[in-house]
């Protein structure tokens, strides 16, 4: 694990053009530790130039384990080490999984303005998976200042954009400039003055849920803002169905809802059993795997952020899925 002094180089050296190192950050809990592990994994695979990850612990579980895992080309970041009054004054009213919503626009803003060297950064949900360098994002977002992926929802989902929106929150990049720094300012006001888990439609008309329905106007509201058209990125159950992966080369998955229950033999097995494609779950399962040996090396006992364990109908069907 570097520490913040050295990693100034890391820091400094984010640029759009392949070959070079990139930086990123993630937030999880204690229940989703395992992913950020496997999403740490999969960057060290992908990105050979080197790269920098931010992890904000919302827990001092996940803090203390992170801190004896001690990965390499990370910072952990304690939640009461970068609250500020705003954020602690509405902490009370919301939900564990609102608050963390709530730091996907917090936690790229407090970086960028800790770190005025970092050129970029880009945050991503703790529960994606890479597969391949994520050049050609970078490659896409050329001289902009943002970089925002839509749902791509396939027919069957598409009813899903109404209450989920046009973008996912699950990576989007962020610029060091005053485009993308004013993006981050107004979306961590909304989300300080609302951010819930349910749909609503407020007093001008328009739908809110989370954090995530802010972002449909992005491309009209603020300049630099780039959507990605590379459908290899942000592959995920709800566009499966219509992705190409023929012409679109697959760059991450999102495995968002994915859940996982620890067998007998401290196996991960996915649940339930639909699962659409062995090439993407099977290497993910593997560093879920690993996430969890790694963890229980040090505590025998963790298996947080699984399910309860399928009865034996459920395991019979489960073995007979997969």
């Amino acid at each position: 694990m570097m520490t913040p002094a050295s990693s100034t180089a890391a820091r400094t050296t984010n640029r759009t053009t392949t070959g070079t190192a990139l930086n990123f950050c993630t937030l999880f809990d204690k229940n989703f530790l395992t992913r950020g592990i496997a999403l740490h994994a999969s960057l060290a695979r992908h990105c050979p130039a080197g790269f920098t990850l931010w992890m904000l612990c919302m827990d001092d579980e996940s803090y203390a384990m992170m801190a004896k895992l001690s990965l390499p080309n990370t910072h952990l970041l304690k939640i009461s080490e970068v609250e500020d009054s705003r954020m602690t004054a509405v902490k009370p009213g919301r939900t564990s999984v609102e608050y963390c919503w709530m730091w996907s626009s917090a936690l790229p803003l407090y970086l960028l303005e800790k770190n005025p060297t970092l050129d970029m950064i880009a945050y991503i949900d703790a529960d994606i998976y890479f597969y391949a360098p994520p050049d050609e994002i970078y490659r896409e977002l050329a001289s902009d200042s943002i970089l925002i992926i839509p749902h791509n929802y396939s027919p069957t989902e598409k009813h899903r954009e109404r209450t989920s929106g046009i973008y996912n929150v699950g990576m989007m990049i962020f610029r060091n400039d005053t485009n993308a720094l004013e993006a981050l300012h107004w979306w961590k006001d909304r989300v300080i003055e609302w951010c819930y888990a349910r749909y609503e439609v407020d007093s001008a008309g328009k739908g809110k849920f989370g954090d995530q329905l802010y972002l449909n106007d992005w491309p009209t509201r603020f300049k630099g803002v780039h959507v990605l058209e590379n459908r290899g990125a942000n592959v995920a159950s709800w566009n499966i169905e219509t992705y190409d992966r023929a012409r679109w080369p697959l760059i991450f998955y999102h495995f968002h809802g994915l859940k996982i229950y620890m067998a007998r033999t401290g196996r991960i097995k996915v649940y339930p059993v639909t699962v659409r494609d062995r090439r993407i779950y099977g290497p993910y399962l593997d560093a879920l795997q690993t996430a969890y040996d790694k963890a229980r090396g040090i505590d025998p006992s963790w298996s947080l952020g699984c399910a309860e364990p399928l009865d034996i109908l459920r395991r019979i069907k489960q073995h007979i899925g997969l």
